[in-house]
């Protein structure tokens, strides 16, 4: 039986430290020892405030940084960003203000230099970061997030931030239209980097189409933690009143045996009502010999609004499977090449982009159901 914590919480220092130390403590106090190399990896995806709800919030990683300095560690902040600079991450998500007191005591880097490591089958040796690879422990730090592409990003999926740079896109493009196959490559990942802790902030979450800016911040007010990923993201599934077997990254977790036993829910589980999801469209469509003009014409797809759009280049330069061209005021799509990642919007820094059901997509997706 594995033990998922729920406890009530806000971005009140105080108290909130002392949550983060409880729930630490509980689930992990005997791994951490004195001069143990710590990291702890929070969701860093892009510039962004607090209180648009796209990070971990600083005052989280600041208590997990205290309680690794009161056990004698040595603290090591780290995540590769999907869009703009570390240090504009940090001083736009409020880290420098947070840890003004504690700068000399915690090394804040993004991760650079890799380790090849076997993952297992189907994908063998990848490249994480030398960082998470070699960490005495790893606390990691998720955010509850919906995702366009994998539904909700929590901690399984905040684990993919140890790929370094732009071979996370190339990931995306190896992993194709399956969005199971990427799902899984998730779930390898997680149980290589195998975090001793994951604490999921969930005070002010985000809904609809995140994880970027064209999600809502909404108020929840739960910190989520177990030793287990999985777990957590199972436990938080029944939170939003969601059915796990809808999250991909649980689908691979239970077919890896991740996901065995029963979870012991402890503290101030509650369900939460209408959470606002996005919409997960088949990424294929039709018999074979078919798809290709299916998946043009009657699969979900990112738009542009070109009210909004600033031509910054963010979406073009991350989109891996080289589907976004700039003209001279819009962007246009090739919907032929597009695999439907939605890196896109993940890192479009305006809010610009969505992804949008074809309305003949649409309507062969309510005669479909309205025949069941």
């Amino acid at each position: 039986m594995t033990e998922v914590y729920f406890k009530r919480a806000e971005y009140d220092y105080a108290v909130l430290k002392l949550i983060v130390f409880e729930m630490i403590e509980a689930i992990a106090g005997d791994r951490f020892h004195p001069n143990a190399r710590v990291l702890i990896k929070p969701n860093l995806l892009s510039p962004a405030k607090p209180e648009k709800a796209i990070l971990t919030h600083p005052l989280l990683v600041r208590a997990a940084v205290e309680y690794v300095l009161e056990k004698g560690g040595r603290p090591l902040v780290a995540d590769s960003p999907g869009m703009g600079s570390f240090e504009r991450i940090l001083k736009e998500g409020g880290f420098k203000d947070a840890f003004d007191p504690l700068n000399r005591h915690v090394e804040f880097k993004p991760f650079k230099t890799t380790v090849k490591m076997d993952i297992g089958e189907p994908f063998g040796l990848i490249d994480i970061a030398r960082s998470a690879v070699e960490a005495d422990v790893v606390i990691n730090l998720a955010k509850l997030k919906t995702h366009t592409q994998m539904l909700l990003t929590l901690g399984v999926k905040n684990l993919f931030g140890c790929i370094v740079g732009f071979k996370k896109p190339e990931w995306h493009m190896r992993s194709g239209v399956d969005r199971n196959m990427f799902a899984r490559l998730l779930v390898q990942i997680y149980q290589t980097i195998h975090p001793a802790v994951t604490l999921v902030d969930g005070i002010l979450a985000l809904e609809g189409q995140g994880p970027g800016r064209r999600g809502k911040p909404r108020h929840i007010g739960m910190l989520i933690g177990s030793c287990s990923g999985p777990a957590a993201d199972m436990a938080i599934c029944q939170m939003l009143g969601i059915d796990p077997n809808k999250l991909p990254t649980l689908h691979a977790a239970k077919e890896l045996g991740l996901l065995e036993g029963d979870l012991e829910i402890i503290g101030d589980f509650t369900v939460i009502s209408n959470y606002k999801l996005p919409e997960l469209g088949p990424l294929t469509f039709g018999p074979k010999f078919s798809q290709k003009y299916m998946r043009k014409h009657l699969i979900q797809r990112p738009v542009v609004e070109p009210e909004i759009c600033r031509m910054c280049g963010e979406c073009w330069k991350i989109c891996p499977a080289g589907a976004i061209t700039p003209y001279e005021e819009i962007i246009g799509f090739d919907y032929d090449r597009c695999i439907r990642c939605y890196c896109c919007i993940e890192v479009c820094p305006h809010g610009a982009l969505q992804a949008v059901e074809t309305l003949p997509g649409r309507l062969i997706r309510k005669l479909t159901k309205l025949d069941h």
